[in-house]
């Protein structure tokens, strides 16, 4: 919703001053068709040819997530930390080993089951239970998971911001796009020169319209859905660094409550719950 206001607004304020100051729209609009197909082609063109497949699958994917609001809600976040508080309260009472069916089977767990938001994440689910399951076998310690820990988040980080860094390569690349749609049309007019003057100029700005058009989609449009996928990426990392705090303070000895308050504090401020509201979501369900 916020992607469409913010365009509608830059178009409008754009548009609407030159409109406002005698500018022919008829002009820029005549030749936008064109200029588009122009600019358009050759962007997607180079974003293809620039990008492999499974990243281009990833860019179309990250799309779609930019018109839909953030699902790392203070929400979700309190039911992930109540699955992690029970997890390690139930492993602190019953030892590790009564934790393991629940690793093993997430789908047929009733712990996980009564979070069905988290449960409802893949990746969120695998990576709790992939490292439940190191802490379960006792063959590694708690600096060998952390290491473990930081190589897979490392490269979920990589692999979430290609699209981002798809997308702005784009982006920078639009106004020089503009300037090829534009010199075409300046060749075009130099082939038109025994036009009357009235003429040649709708040609030349119509040629124009190639650059304004190119800048317009660059810094308008793709830089700002290129920095919008990088914040949704950098999201997606915070909650794995979330689940990896809390489960390394979980072996180093620390209580679950303790726990809790470590990954609890890695969180952005504006999504992290407060002491008293995790503490309360988690009494609750019980």
């Amino acid at each position: 919703m916020f992607v469409l206001i913010g365009w509608t607004l830059a178009l409008s304020c754009i548009f609407g001053v030159f409109v406002v100051h005698g500018g022919n729209i008829a002009v820029v609009l005549q030749a936008l068709p064109f200029e588009l197909v122009t600019i358009g082609g050759a962007a997607l063109g180079a974003f293809v040819a620039n990008n492999q497949p499974k990243v281009l699958k990833a860019t179309l994917r990250s799309l779609t997530t930019c018109f839909k609001g953030s699902k790392y809600s203070k929400t979700r976040y309190l039911e992930l930390m109540a699955l992690l508080y029970d997890i390690l309260q139930k492993a602190r009472k019953e030892g590790l080993i009564a934790i393991e069916h629940d690793v093993d089977a997430p789908a047929e767990s009733a712990l996980f089951q009564r979070y069905p938001v988290v449960s409802a994440d893949p990746h969120a689910v695998e990576f709790i239970t992939d490292y439940l399951r190191m802490m379960v076998s006792g063959n590694l310690n708690a600096h060998e998971i952390e290491s473990l820990m930081d190589s897979e988040i490392e490269t979920h980080h990589a692999e979430a911001h290609a699209p981002a860094v798809a997308m702005t390569r784009v982006a920078n690349g639009l106004p020089a796009f503009g300037i090829v749609a534009a010199v075409l049309g300046v060749v075009n007019t130099m082939g038109s020169v025994g036009q009357p003057p009235a003429v040649l100029g709708a040609m030349i700005g119509s040629a124009l319209v190639g650059t304004f058009l190119g800048i317009l989609l660059s810094y308008a449009i793709f830089e700002p859905l290129a920095g919008l996928m990088e914040q949704k990426a950098d999201e997606a990392t915070k909650e794995l660094q979330c689940i990896k705090t809390t489960l390394l303070a979980s072996m180093q000895g620390y209580a679950p409550q303790v726990a809790m308050e470590f990954g609890r504090k890695v969180l952005y401020s504006t999504e992290r719950p407060s002491f008293s509201e995790l503490e309360n979501h988690v009494k609750g369900r019980k």
